[in-house]
């Protein structure tokens, strides 16, 4: 079975040999992956470049931008993030910085009395574990993992499409559906058991209504009273059946060999990153974990790791971890902090600088 496409008002009504309910989700613009090349992506047919700042009523002459990159960014790729900002748009001003950077700023801004921090920072392509010391980042220290929230929402996808409803072109929805339903189990093995019983016996089965975009904008679960158990519903909804995908996909972040990654978990990740700093400073690291990114958004996320933690960290380490209130925009909140700081104009690289000095100017001074 196959979702198909919303069709148009004058044909909407379902014909004799219609088999599928109508669906056609309007997705937003793609998450861009890394660009290669500034002056191909400026001459693809999808691209415009005043639509990075089309609603943008500032002055960009007179303004100061910072703008988040991935830990060891690519050269090529820092160069041509100078030439969009000074010389495509003619900021006044540049801070490119990791946002790791920001979210140990905001960290130690609102606790004075720290000296490090350890920022996991699990977001749509990567995770990342960066130390900092004094809001100077140890790059001994930093771990990259290749499980990010795209990962996670194309696996299910492929899980989906292999056991119920082809959903490989529906992204967006899809990813809907991970942060709707999914959790990170405390005991993935007694959860696989329970997702495999029947009936009223399987406490983590859900169903899953998917939109159609005219009555059902958006997916939602159904109340498990509402549920039908056996049989089939008659309201002619699509529906989702979902058990142990529910913690099956982000498990991954725990454990990428399980579909093939042969990288480590986040657990062991963390203690392979406090390991490689001095041995003085490994108890504060796990003392100042802070978790950012929407993957820790999962619930029981920040339980599990800590659980896994505390069996992997010496027993007279104490571990503390930090799930901000918002860890979407935690780091986005730290360069708020940072551009109203006394040090924030010793920071960036004017436009001045960079027309006299190019892009030598922009690698003294940025910590990529």
């Amino acid at each position: 079975m196959e979702l198909t496409r919303l069709r148009s008002d004058t044909a909407r009504k379902r014909s004799a040999s219609s088999q599928t309910a109508s669906f056609a989700p309007k997705r937003p613009a793609s998450k861009p992956s890394q660009p290669i090349s500034w002056k191909r992506s400026k001459t693809h047919p999808g691209f415009s470049t005043s639509s990075l700042f089309r609603r943008s009523e500032v002055d960009f002459a007179d303004t100061s931008i910072v703008i988040t990159e991935p830990y060891f960014n690519f050269s090529s790729i820092q160069e041509s993030m100078n030439e969009i900002l000074f010389e495509e748009y003619q900021f006044q001003s540049v801070l490119r910085i990791n946002s790791g950077s920001l979210s140990a700023h905001h960290y130690f801004h609102t606790k004075p009395s720290e000296l490090c921090c350890l920022v996991v920072d699990s977001s749509f392509s990567f995770t990342h574990i960066a130390p900092y010391c004094r809001s100077k980042k140890l790059h001994e220290g930093i771990r990259r993992i290749n499980v990010g929230g795209k990962l996670l929402t194309n696996h299910l996808k492929e899980i989906i499409s292999y056991r119920q409803l082809h959903v490989m072109d529906e992204t967006h929805v899809i990813n809907q559906v991970k942060e709707d339903v999914c959790y990170v189990s405390q005991d993935f093995l007694r959860d696989m058991e329970l997702a495999q019983m029947k009936g009223e016996e399987n406490t983590l089965m859900r169903d899953y209504v998917l939109p159609d975009f005219s009555s059902i904008r958006k997916g939602f679960c159904k109340p498990r009273e509402e549920m039908v158990l056996s049989g089939k519903y008659k309201t002619g909804e699509q529906i989702l059946r979902l058990a142990n995908e529910r913690f099956a996909v982000p498990e991954m972040l725990f454990h990428p060999s399980d579909i093939g990654i042969q990288e480590m978990g986040i657990p062991e990740a963390i203690v392979h990153s406090v390991q490689a700093l001095p041995e003085e400073m490994q108890p504060h690291f796990y003392q100042n974990i802070v978790l950012t990114g929407g993957n820790t958004l999962f619930p029981g996320f920040r339980e599990r790791l800590e659980a896994e933690l505390r069996s992997l960290v010496p027993a007279h380490l104490p571990v503390s971890i930090l799930l901000p209130s918002n860890p979407v925009c935690y780091s986005w909140e730290g360069g708020k902090l940072l551009a109203h700081s006394p040090d924030y104009e010793e920071m960036v690289v004017t436009r001045e600088e960079y027309e006299e000095n190019g892009h030598c100017v922009c690698e003294d001074k940025f910590d990529i």
